[in-house]
């Protein structure tokens, strides 16, 4: 009977071991998925700083200027075209340096516009090359969230980049709201994709919370938008949070936005003071 009882303890810390792991592998799956479509969106990009600087230095060993002046203008031209290429190949690498292989959670203070602005590092190339208008205000920078980095970082991003796959021009916009009674950080992820394209996500995402079978896996390493929401639900919920739809677009409230709510625990002053 006593090993019946003492066996509880290690069946519960199997599962929250395999929620773990199951959330670990959808994260390598989603990072996957981000770096092959970004590196896709972004060749063209690259394509063509290199062809104009290719262009001018031609025109310039050709000996084809008109005046000393014009060759100088070209020589800015190339200059300006391989500082872009630059930049370029820097949100490359900073991409490829996003590596995930723990199901390890180190939950820890961070300041929340830190991990916003490496969300916006990882996302603008895309919005711009789709032209969609993405926005991501700012939060103070005394706002601070309890949470595992690179998991909430992967989190933001997944919830900012599925609308950017949307292929029509729309806005999104990314801000912070903290709710003190409740001792939560609430950050909204709005855009303006029609109902149709939200069905499944919405569908899914209401029964989470009924439906626990864990998140099928696939070999080919591709989540539906749907299934990339309940992988963000499950991955908030590890780290205290949660995910869910407060607005959708409607004809009688005259919006045409849909807002998701990720919520993740406020780091007060007062944790802060007992972590040190």
């Amino acid at each position: 009977m006593n090993n019946s009882q003492d066996s509880h303890p290690n069946i519960s810390e199997l599962s929250e071991e395999l929620k773990l792991t199951r959330a670990a592998y959808h994260l390598a799956a989603e990072m996957s998925a981000f770096k092959a479509g970004f590196l896709a969106r972004i060749s063209h990009e690259l394509r063509s700083p290199l062809n104009s600087l290719i262009g001018l230095h031609q025109l310039i060993i050709s000996d084809l200027c008109e005046s000393p002046e014009e060759e100088r203008e070209f020589i800015e031209q190339a200059h300006a075209s391989a500082l872009k290429l630059v930049g370029l190949i820097d949100e490359v690498l900073n991409v490829s340096r996003t590596e995930y292989g723990t199901n390890k959670l180190d939950i820890q203070p961070l300041q929340l516009s830190e991990v916003l602005s490496q969300v916006y590092d990882l996302t603008h190339l895309q919005a711009a090359n789709r032209n969609h208008r993405l926005t991501i205000e700012t939060p103070a920078p005394d706002i601070f969230v309890l949470a595992d980095p690179r998991w909430l970082r992967q989190v933001l991003l997944n919830l900012v980049d599925t609308p950017l796959k949307y292929i029509e021009p729309i806005n999104v916009k990314v801000s912070v709201h903290l709710d003190p009674a409740l001792e939560y950080v609430n950050i909204w992820i709005e855009d303006e994709r029609p109902l149709e394209a939200l069905t499944e996500p919405i569908d899914l995402l209401k029964t989470i919370s009924e439906d626990k079978e864990p998140l099928p896996i696939n070999g080919d390493f591709t989540l539906s938008s749907g299934l990339s929401l309940m992988m963000s639900q499950t991955i908030l919920e590890l780290m205290n949070g949660h995910l869910e739809v407060i607005g959708v677009p409607s004809v009688e409230d005259n919006s045409k936005f849909t807002k998701i709510q990720c919520s993740i625990p406020w780091c007060t002053q007062e944790i802060m003071d007992a972590e040190k």
